[in-house]
């Protein structure tokens, strides 16, 4: 007997929901985390992204490639997420004081000492308050791109914008990174080539 769960799923269409998307979750609470920049945030587009995901669940099966497909939901998700929060009143009150070092500090420790440590804490917080300031669309396409390794035209798919407005932003939100880094540009042999 198949018994019908809220939504008018079923325990077998719920087991399904679950083993299709349980490999992705990592992945999508990694982008979201880099799209926000804070964890909080991040486990609530998560969530938000999953419990629209779950009513719709019988269609997720026909999905071709579901990884980019996903990414694209998150990056909707999160568009919508930063216009409400520009509506928000509160926009500007809350601080977002702490959370990320905790996530960051959970990765591996390299056989590194204190002062290797140190130094890559230190560059890590660097790029990521850099990362902040660029704008959701250039900190997606540069997230998406040269972090999580997507092919430009991958990205027409998954951001909805044209192959010559995502090279304009890669490109300014390089920029803007560099200026904020105080870097000099990469020479010829480092940049990526897609």
């Amino acid at each position: 007997m198949v018994r019908v769960l809220p939504f008018g799923l079923t325990r077998i269409a719920k087991a399904s929901f679950e083993a299709l998307l349980r490999p992705h979750v990592e992945f999508l609470h990694r982008l979201a985390w880099r799209f926000t920049g804070s964890t909080a945030d991040a486990e609530d587009l998560v969530q938000d992204v999953l419990l629209k995901l779950y009513a719709r669940s019988r269609q997720l099966a026909a999905v071709e490639q579901l990884r980019p497909w996903l990414a694209k939901v998150l990056y909707r998700t999160y568009v919508d997420f930063v216009r409400r929060q520009a509506r928000s009143p509160a926009s500007g009150l809350a601080d977002d004081a702490g959370g990320d070092e905790a996530r960051l500090d959970a990765f591996p420790a390299a056989e590194d000492g204190p002062p290797e440590l140190a130094e890559r804490g230190e560059l890590r917080e660097r790029v990521l308050a850099a990362l902040r300031r660029l704008n959701p669309e250039q900190r997606a396409v540069v997230v998406m791109h040269d972090i999580e390794g997507y092919a430009l035209e991958e990205l027409e798919g998954i951001l909805q914008a044209p192959l010559g407005t995502l090279k304009s932003r890669l490109h300014r939100a390089r920029q803007q990174l560099r200026a904020h880094l105080g870097m000099e540009p990469f020479a010829a042999s480092e940049r990526v080539k897609r």
